[in-house]
């Protein structure tokens, strides 16, 4: 092991860093509380977590873009010079909940190795920000030596980086994790909260804790899918794309801007993923069409309105139900679903329906999840805004999708949860 670890230290330093017009990244406390400058000018983090659509990105606003692990630095970094975007180099630690033990100091040692020389090689790239030293290390943790972990990785970062601010981020922030890295963690710079129905109480409570620094959202969006109402059975009911759109728009303008002591953060999540739906933190729906969500962000950032908006989804019912209903229905029975949607420019409204089994690949922290199958129902009719159907003959959990597409290819979605039995 001690031969793999010389062998892949001599393999990245061989590799050229970047040493010309490397960014220069400062925080200065003013009479009101922080600002961030880069090379000089104020900076204010306008990003996203992201993992595609960088074009579009770059024309609603955006200056910075944030990415978890080094696996997609040499994309993220590509990127970020093409569309003039700086980056928030993520360095994930494994968590405890993952399997890693923080009292283990060769496997610490070992993780610290791992990545010394990714942080050597990117030091002075002109589109780094900052440093994220792990992220979410607090999640179903209980050795509280992990942010000495972190510590470590914050020191050595500013012994050979004087010109970027590091920084670890939370899920969520609570009064021990506040003190605990204020304590244990001197060489970090900026706290990042990952927040999401908790977001307007963040800086309150980080004032009420004692915490002296700058901090970012380093993820904040949606209510996620444990903070929201849930079904008789035990599924949570997710909003529909016009509510998040709403909601994006009043966190930004009501819990972030207003606070000096908030540097930004990252819109979560500027791409497609599966988490408990593949809709919930999508910005974007699995075949690449844009929502609502994309176009209230861009509005925000830029004071104006992106030239083509996506639809909007006012609702959608089952039997003239919502999905607050507990909705349970016996095995092949009918029963119509109906949505109401615009498009702002006009356009013709097209409509695609899908009946999903519930997932059961649920994962935590934003774990990898698989998609469910599409279940086995028969459609009896269809219509512009309606779809009659037999429910499938299985007992058993299901979301009725809808996906509603404008001539541009823009899109909005809602589902239903509904159980069969």
């Amino acid at each position: 092991m001690k031969n793999s670890i010389i062998l892949l230290l001599s393999i990245f330093l061989t590799v050229p860093g970047y040493s010309k017009d490397g960014s220069s990244v400062k925080i200065l406390k003013t009479d009101t509380g922080y600002q961030l400058q880069v090379n000089g000018e104020p900076f204010y983090i306008i990003g996203a977590g992201i993992d595609d659509h960088y074009d579009i990105l770059a024309a609603s606003g955006a200056n910075s873009i944030r990415t978890w692990g080094v696996d997609k630095w040499n994309e993220i970094f590509e990127m970020a010079e093409k569309y003039n975007f700086y980056v928030c180099a993520g360095i994930w630690l494994v968590q405890e909940r993952q399997g890693f033990d923080y009292s283990d100091p060769d496997a610490v040692k070992q993780q610290f190795e791992k990545y010394k020389p990714y942080i050597l090689k990117y030091k002075d790239h002109p589109n780094l920000l900052m440093w994220g030293i792990g992220n979410e290390l607090n999640s179903f943790y209980t050795d509280t030596t992990v942010w000495n972990a972190v510590e470590e990785f914050a020191r050595y970062i500013h012994e050979v980086d004087g010109n970027h601010p590091t920084m670890t981020t939370t899920a969520f922030i609570e009064r021990r994790e506040a003190e605990l890295i204020q304590k244990q963690c001197p060489s970090i710079d900026i706290l990042g909260v990952n927040a999401y129905a908790g977001i307007p109480v963040v800086n309150d409570w980080l004032e009420d804790f004692g915490w002296t620094k700058p901090y970012i959202l380093g993820e904040w969006g949606p209510f996620g899918h444990w903070e929201v109402a849930k079904t008789s059975w035990g599924e949570p009911i997710e909003f529909t794309s016009k509510e998040k759109a709403e909601l994006y728009e009043k966190e930004y303008r009501e819990d972030i801007l207003p606070h000096s002591n908030c540097l930004g953060g990252y819109v979560f999540f500027w791409g497609n993923k599966q988490e408990r739906t593949s809709t919930w933190y999508s910005l974007f729906l699995s075949d690449g069409a844009k929502t609502q969500s994309v176009d209230v962000l861009h509005y925000v950032w830029n004071n104006q309105w992106p030239n083509d908006r996506s639809p909007i989804l006012d609702s959608l019912r089952i039997d003239n139900k919502s999905a607050y209903s507990n909705l349970t229905f016996s095995p092949e029975s009918a029963h119509k679903a109906v949505v109401w949607a615009n498009d702002p420019e006009g356009s013709t409204v097209s409509v695609l329906w899908e009946i999903l089994h519930e997932a059961i690949d649920k994962k935590d922290g934003g774990d990898e999840e698989k998609k469910p199958p599409i279940a086995e129902y028969a459609v009896i009719n269809q219509t512009k805004d309606s779809l009659v159907f037999n429910t499938p003959k299985e007992s058993g959990h299901y979301r009725l999708f809808v996906f509603v597409f404008d001539e541009s290819g823009n899109g909005g979605h809602a589902n239903i949860p509904f159980t069969v039995k």
